[in-house]
């Protein structure tokens, strides 16, 4: 592994009272929107959005900003104003040009928010996400069942919404033994506001449902898909066909379907190159084990987060078991097409613990595979640090 980086070059943001109340903003919103339309509110506000509104009135005040006058006018402010606008003291890293707390169109929170609510939570608490998957984890490893844990894994993946047909498809099913009471815990009865004259439709690409618009259209939740276009309607679930409908909760959606659909595209897209691919090894030791014809071993973890700051706060070193000979993060290439400086901003943010681990895109990963199937033994074949190459094109040499 490269050396890690300096202090010097690590942005301090606990130095900076903005973060805490964005932070703070982010629960409130993501709360709000658990328990009500974020559109429709009376008073008494819930004490956690009371908090985030005072708490921005007192920020605004003193900087001699106008404040919001209500928490509905705040709401506003998530929903129009991107964060560069917002009178607080922030550092240059913990926002981009188009970075909103809340969609315009479907006015649920957006995947920014839910990230700034992740960082928000208690360092030592469990995140959810991370609680559901280590259980999984114990208790295939207490039944030496690794295929029931890949089987789970792969669920999360492809089926993240469950009619009630699926669900007795999959409590039925003797890959799911060790599992089944967790997957009766994760699924979500899916609330009327999915529902469009009757029926449910789940986006084609992401597989999560879609939600209906005022215009009569559709919003997927997946940043991925929006900047693909409309998203394309997949199943269509008649309510009065289909029974209870279920789907995971929205942070599995969100930070375990959602990378691993990118996962899914790396694993056929290097299996097509004949390299052998092995999915979460070692009960999920990481995501992806890429065995190259001579044995050379790379290791791969994947993470679709809209914001390269946090991102590289929450990085780590991946685990050392299954061994490997290089090991990366990988984002998929779209968060760089959005937001140039991606790369850069992590690398800046890169916690030390990380000791220095590089994050390429899907992109790049794969040109790199191809370069070392071809010989090459310069950079362009492995897997260097933003640092060395912050454009991810692989151009210097070793």
């Amino acid at each position: 592994m490269p050396s890690p980086p300096s202090s010097a070059s690590l942005t301090d943001w606990s130095t900076h009272t903005g973060v805490t109340l964005l932070h703070t903003i982010a629960t409130a919103v993501v709360r709000l929107a658990e328990i009500t339309d974020l559109e429709a509110f009376a008073l008494p506000y819930p004490a956690e959005a009371q908090r985030a509104l005072d708490r921005t009135v007192l920020a605004c005040l003193l900087r001699g900003a106008e404040p919001p006058g209500s928490l509905p006018e705040l709401l506003i402010w998530c929903r129009t104003r991107p964060i560069e606008d917002w009178p607080l003291e922030l550092p240059r890293d913990a926002f981009g040009p188009d970075d909103f707390l809340i969609d315009l169109d479907s006015d649920r929170p957006t995947q920014l928010c839910h990230e700034w609510w992740v960082r928000a939570r208690d360092s030592a608490a469990e995140q959810y996400d991370r609680a559901v998957i280590r259980a999984a984890m114990r208790l295939c490893r207490e039944s030496e069942d690794p295929e029931s844990y890949t089987a789970f894994r792969r669920l999360l993946v492809e089926r993240p919404v469950l009619t009630g047909n699926d669900m007795f498809e999959v409590v039925t099913d003797l890959a799911f033994g060790p599992v089944l009471e967790i997957i009766g815990q994760i699924y979500d009865h899916v609330p009327d506001s999915f529902c469009q004259d009757g029926v449910y439709v789940t986006c084609a690409r992401c597989l999560t449902l879609l939600v209906p618009l005022t215009d009569g259209g559709w919003w997927c939740e997946r940043d991925r898909c929006r900047r693909q276009g409309q998203p394309p309607p997949g199943r269509r679930l008649r309510a009065d066909e289909v029974g209870s409908l279920s789907q995971l909760k929205r942070p599995l959606r969100q930070f375990v379907t959602g990378p691993g659909r990118a996962e899914a595209d790396l694993e056929r897209e290097l299996r097509s190159l004949r390299l052998s691919v092995e999915m979460w090894p070692g009960f999920d030791a990481y995501d992806l084990r890429i065995t190259f014809p001579d044995g050379w071993v790379w290791a791969v973890d994947v993470k679709d987060w809209a914001h390269p700051g946090l991102l590289g706060r929450a990085a780590t070193t991946v685990r050392p078991e299954p061994p490997y000979d290089e090991a990366c993060w990988v984002v998929p290439q779209y968060r760089v097409d959005a937001r140039q400086d991606y790369l850069e901003v992590y690398a800046r943010n890169r916690a030390h613990v990380a000791n220095g681990l590089p994050l390429l895109t899907d992109r790049r990963l794969v040109s790199a595979a191809r370069a070392r199937l071809r010989g090459d033994t310069g950079s362009a074949a492995r897997l260097v640090q933003p640092g060395d190459d912050p454009s991810g094109n692989g151009a210097s040499d070793a």
